[in-house]
């Protein structure tokens, strides 16, 4: 895969299978063979000096998944691990153990293929007590819905596909840059990210422009379960342009290009976010707890650098805390603070990837100023999402491979 190319190649390749990108994205790295299941070994080739100097690795939970997009819980005590299909399944990993029925299936009303599709997934904090997950997909007219799901306490093992309630419905002028992410904050309002709607240089201004949703962090109040499709959600009153003329009040944030993943800190509240880069720099923000309505850049901004401009005016805007030029990678993968003493190497350390070069690094998650990441695995997987297992063991998807991967220390 070429280092600089058009935006459109570079969207269309992110989430798609086809073999020959797998092999170029690992800028010629071989990948590890997977051995499957619970007893799969680390793999050697993934590992790597961690700053502390011990030696990481990643180790095969279960494969046997169709394109991979995104690893979460339900936070219910099962240590149930749920994984997001893009065509349009939910799986279950118990016990290291795929379940072989899909836990949602709604394949039949989305469209998926490069970057579109079942692309994002969160539970209600209160769940099971509140049964609701939340999804993101597009659907057949190529739009990004917000949708809720319901589980029948009598069948845990499986959420009702009539049950969804839409929540929003949100018109995509281009097939790329949909966002996907969706997460809870501690404050239970419910978070979605959305990518500027696509083409390349963001041609209609979505990033900066208030009268749109595209190119967002959207913040909603999902309210109870009882919600009903003419009042699926309230505008939380806090939100910071509820007072602005012709601002939509949903957003929370805006100047993003494609956020692909977004996860809080449970131990301070602040949100970090992997936002996808036009030609050369891919970047990490962090929104720390209290505060909303940041303007992050883009399209003024490709990380700390003028996009189109020699000089540009950066007031009001608040920059990344890292970056990353296209030699180490093409396409950031936001990922999570791990607290868990489990890896000693990664404790207390925000931890992302690329999907293109397989490359993870870890920075400390104090701080605002612009920092260097630590290199700390070199994986020759194409990881599309990070999330955390119940005991805060870190998980990965491994799109090409079909699998789900976690972050040991090296024997």
């Amino acid at each position: 895969m070429a280092t600089h190319r058009t935006n459109v190649t570079r969207a269309a390749a992110f989430l798609t299978m086809s073999a020959l990108l797998m092999t170029a994205c690992m800028d010629g790295s071989t990948r590890p063979s997977a051995s499957g299941g619970a007893s799969a070994s680390t793999s050697a080739a993934g590992a790597s000096d961690a700053p502390a100097g011990e030696v990481i690795a990643l180790e095969v939970v279960t494969d046997g998944l169709a394109s991979p997009v995104d690893v979460t819980t339900a936070g219910d005590g099962s240590g149930r691990i749920f994984v997001v299909e893009q065509g349009g399944t939910i799986r279950v990993v118990a016990d290291d153990a795929l379940a072989p029925t899909p836990f949602l299936d709604i394949s039949d009303r989305l469209t998926s293929g490069g970057e579109q599709g079942l692309l994002g997934l969160v539970f209600h904090p209160d769940y099971p007590t509140d049964p609701r997950l939340f999804v993101d997909y597009t659907n057949k007219a190529g739009a990004t819905v917000i949708a809720s799901f319901k589980v029948d306490p009598g069948s845990p093992e499986r959420a009702d596909p009539d049950t969804e309630l839409t929540l929003l419905t949100i018109a995509q002028p281009y097939p790329n840059h949909n966002g996907g992410a969706l997460a809870f904050g501690a404050d239970g309002m419910l978070y979605v990210g959305m990518g500027d709607g696509g083409s390349g240089g963001d041609p209609q201004g979505n990033g900066q422009r208030l009268d749109t949703l595209l190119g967002k962090i959207l913040r909603i109040d999902v309210g109870e379960p009882e919600a009903t499709a003419s009042a699926p959600y309230a505008i939380p009153p806090n939100n910071p342009f509820v007072a602005t003329a012709g601002a939509l009040p949903e957003i929370w944030l805006r100047g993003l290009r494609n956020p692909w993943r977004m996860r809080f800190d449970d131990a301070t509240g602040d949100l970090w976010i992997g936002d996808v880069g036009q030609a050369d720099w891919e970047e990490i923000d962090v929104i720390r707890a209290g505060t909303g309505g940041q303007d992050l850049g883009w399209n003024v901004m490709e990380g700390t650098h003028c996009f189109g401009t020699v000089t540009c005016d950066q007031s009001g805007l608040t920059l990344p805390v890292s970056e990353y030029g296209h030699g180490p990678g093409c396409s950031v993968v936001g990922g999570v603070v791990a607290r868990s003493d489990l890896v000693p190497a990664i404790h207390d350390r925000y931890l992302f990837a690329d999907y293109c070069s397989g490359e993870v690094w870890t920075l400390d998650p104090a701080g605002e100023e612009l920092r260097e990441p630590a290199l700390i695995l070199s994986s020759g997987r194409n990881i599309s999402a990070i999330g955390l297992a119940e005991d805060g063991t870190v998980l990965m998807t491994d799109l090409g491979g079909g699998q789900v991967l976690r972050i040991v220390s090296a024997p």
